[in-house]
């Protein structure tokens, strides 16, 4: 299977499935218990209808759009996630000079795999931090620091993480970072050389956000060890205030999911809040961000940037979510299974493929700004 042969999210998937061992591919696809939020964050928007305009004059279309002070080229981001030289070589270094070619949004995480200096070496664009909240508060001083001396525009702190979700198919292949896996998850890394040989042959793994904080060598930190060990439970109201006006600037919390709480984000100074269920992959069970999107920006959309993520796997996604009023769409698993089968190569086709569906989808719908997607354009089944 070759990347021009991948024409939309489920072609990536099958491209990333063929490449990567199972374990890792398990890792980037899986979700929590029984990943039933998982898969209804995508079957909501199959319960949204278009209903487009026509003879509106739509040669040019314009779908920049602005959010947390920072222009936007096409209205969907790559969600900051962990550990992405994991799944291909380039990682971080591939998302961040793929979003910067398209002008959009990119983030490194806390678990990151290359600093948040060479990113923005990479990348002089819209980039946010994504900051999990340690029960060191040393290390949290040392991460915000950090980001600000690195010119961050943006800090995004995960509020849905206090503790790890119950993802069972790491538990099965025994995933963990550095590699400790049971026999089955050995076999699969056996058959799958490319992978491998692109291992192998590249510097050495790492987490450069942590390196100061987590020995790598002293046996096996698996990722639910990290959220269940190392982030702090305790995490309040309070602590996300007192980050706020420490960051003294445009600070999002990702992971909200009811109204009371994104009016809380607005009272301590928030600048932005995204919509999320971190995926599918904490809270079984919960809502989709899609689903809770209406009645979210109904009660604060006029004081502060919304955002959602989850399951979004097509243009036509984009603009149900932007129609509903959120200012720009999150994008994970879209651009990391591209990421995992061809590098930075996959990014920039993940994206090229994504900007064109929503410029057509725009035309076809009689729009030729973003701020002509509204709620007269949808229309909801029982």
């Amino acid at each position: 299977m070759r990347l021009q042969d991948c024409y939309n999210f489920h072609d990536f998937r099958r491209m990333a499935k063929r490449r990567l061992p199972g374990p890792i591919f398990d890792y980037i696809d899986g979700a929590a218990d029984d990943e039933v939020t998982y898969r209804r964050n995508t079957a909501a928007f199959e319960n949204c209808d278009l209903v487009p305009d026509v003879l509106r004059g739509v040669a040019e279309v314009d779908m920049s759009v602005t959010v947390m002070g920072q222009k936007l080229a096409m209205p969907v981001y790559c969600s900051p996630t962990a550990l992405q030289r994991l799944f291909h070589h380039q990682g971080e270094r591939a998302v961040a000079a793929a979003a910067a070619k398209y002008g959009t949004m990119f983030g490194v995480s806390s678990l990151g795999t290359i600093s948040l200096e060479e990113a923005r070496q990479i990348s002089s664009g819209p980039q946010v931090y994504q900051f999990y909240f340690h029960k060191d508060r040393g290390l949290n001083r040392e991460m915000m620091a950090r980001a600000k001396t690195a010119g961050v525009q943006a800090m995004m702190l995960t509020v849905d993480s206090i503790t790890g979700g119950n993802r069972e198919r790491d538990k099965r292949t025994g995933f963990s970072i550095p590699f400790k896996l049971n026999l089955a998850g050995m076999t699969q890394f056996a058959i799958k050389p490319s992978w491998a040989i692109g291992w192998l042959t590249h510097e050495r793994f790492a987490l450069p956000q942590l390196e100061n904080h987590i020995k790598m060598d002293g046996g096996a930190l698996s990722i639910s060890r990290y959220f269940t060990e190392m982030l702090d439970p305790s995490m309040s109201w309070n602590d996300a205030a007192e980050m706020v006006q420490a960051w003294g600037g445009q600070f999002c919390l990702k992971g909200i999911m009811s109204v009371e709480d994104a009016k809380r984000a607005v009272e301590i100074g928030c600048t932005g809040i995204v919509l999320s269920n971190h995926g599918g992959r904490q809270l079984d069970g919960s809502r989709s961000a899609f689903d809770q999107l209406a009645e979210i920006v109904d009660a604060v959309g006029d004081r502060i940037d919304v955002m959602m993520d989850g399951g979004v796997q097509r243009g036509t996604h984009v603009l149900k979510a932007l129609s509903l009023g959120a200012k720009a769409v999150g994008l994970g698993r879209y651009y990391l299974f591209p990421l995992a089968a061809a590098g930075q190569p996959g990014v920039e086709r993940a994206l090229e493929t994504m900007r064109t569906e929503i410029e057509r989808g725009m035309k076809l719908m009689g729009c030729t700004s973003v701020s002509q997607l509204t709620r007269r354009n949808l229309r909801f089944r029982g």
